[in-house]
């Protein structure tokens, strides 16, 4: 194939949805992976009217160890090799740690964590092969910022795919491939409609502090594009992160430990 192809994990909404779109825009094939086959497919319509680009949907649960082999097994019996990777597949799990069970956490390690690493780990030789790719590791505001009660591993989690892509960053760069960490703040999209905290999250944020997935997408393609390691989107969020770098830590876990609850389901 001519076109290049893009991966984007979690593609069935939000942010993957929307960076699909941007990749679309920008003349790549895409293939879509989430565990919902029929909302897949319908974008993967949408996006091939639109913008006349070839399209895959690949349904996969990445909790599932064996999922990230599938996925690119599906790609290699389709002909296709990937040039850029969107790790994006995430949610969060609430309560605190004691009280949720193994099984749970472990299952969120594979999906937020092992997934992102393995697929890159099998990717990336073959972009440094072709010179060329792109790895977008979907992270959080949340990973620049002190821990806080409940949701344990998210923030842990997102700290770890930063740290991760600052690595990769480094060590693809001279290969013709861009890493980038996306760390986008509150985003309107579906994900605390899945762990049950829109209500909560609404009633204790301003309506500045959000961010359409649009718009968070396309300040993620314009930082790999550049190569930056680390990509902040939206002045609120700048702020916020630099702010952290320089209130002392035990500071900032007081402030975590007064107002946490405002904004995690315990």
């Amino acid at each position: 194939m001519d076109r290049k192809l893009a991966l984007v994990t979690g593609a069935s909404a939000g942010i993957g949805a929307a960076m699909a779109r941007v990749l679309a825009s920008h003349g790549y094939d895409v293939a879509l992976t989430a565990r919902r086959l029929d909302r897949l497919e319908k974008l993967a319509d949408e996006i091939s009217l639109r913008y006349g680009v070839e399209t895959l949907s690949v349904a996969a649960d990445l909790s599932e160890p064996e999922a990230p082999g599938q996925i690119l097994d599906f790609l290699t019996a389709h002909g296709r090799t990937v040039d850029v990777l969107v790790n994006n597949a995430g949610y969060g799990l609430p309560g605190t740690y004691a009280e949720t069970r193994w099984e749970a956490q472990q299952a969120f390690i594979q999906v937020m964590m092992t997934a992102p690493a393995e697929l890159a780990h099998r990717v990336l030789p073959g972009m440094i092969h072709r010179g060329f790719g792109r790895i977008v590791n979907v992270a959080s505001l949340a990973g620049l910022l002190p821990g806080s009660a409940a949701h344990t591993l998210y923030g842990a989690s997102k700290s770890f795919l930063i740290k991760f892509s600052q690595s990769l960053h480094l060590e693809a760069e001279a290969h013709g491939v861009h890493v980038s960490a996306l760390c986008p703040g509150f985003t309107y999209s579906e994900f605390h409609d899945v762990n049950g905290t829109r209500a909560q999250i609404s009633a204790a944020t301003p309506p500045w502090l959000w961010m359409g997935a649009d718009e968070v997408a396309a300040a993620g393609y314009e930082a790999v594009e550049a190569n930056r390691a680390v990509c902040v989107p939206g002045a609120p969020n700048k702020a916020i992160a630099a702010l952290a770098k320089l209130v002392p830590d035990e500071w900032a876990l007081a402030l975590f430990r007064s107002q946490g609850a405002r904004f995690r389901k315990m």
